[in-house]
């Protein structure tokens, strides 16, 4: 049996959200068994920056961080319901990758 494994990641966590209950609600009407959507550790990214543009004066910083949130969705592999993730409209700030695995 053959399953496919979609990856998302991305900064926003709600649009994250909007893709794993549209893919949720495909693999119900289509009757596909599902496993997830599985929460993966975010990834903090730090960036410390120093206030002053010269340099000179007080030595005040500023801290800037990105939270990077992934999820992972494994669906039994059927032609129909593949199809229906494909046409899953996806914004520019979500990555997504699928794959099919042999089981």
């Amino acid at each position: 049996m053959q399953k496919a494994r979609i990856s998302l990641a991305s900064a926003d966590i709600g649009q994250i959200n909007e893709i794993c209950t549209s893919i949720k609600d495909i693999a119900e009407k289509t009757k596909v068994k599902m496993f997830g959507p599985v929460h993966l550790p975010t990834k903090r990214l730090k960036h410390t920056t120093r206030k002053s543009p010269c340099g000179d004066g007080k030595a005040s910083f500023d801290n800037f961080e990105l939270r990077i949130h992934k999820r992972l969705i494994d669906l039994a592999v059927d032609e129909r319901a593949l199809r229906l993730v494909m046409r899953v409209p996806i914004p520019d700030e979500v990555n997504v990758s699928i794959t099919v695995l042999e089981k």
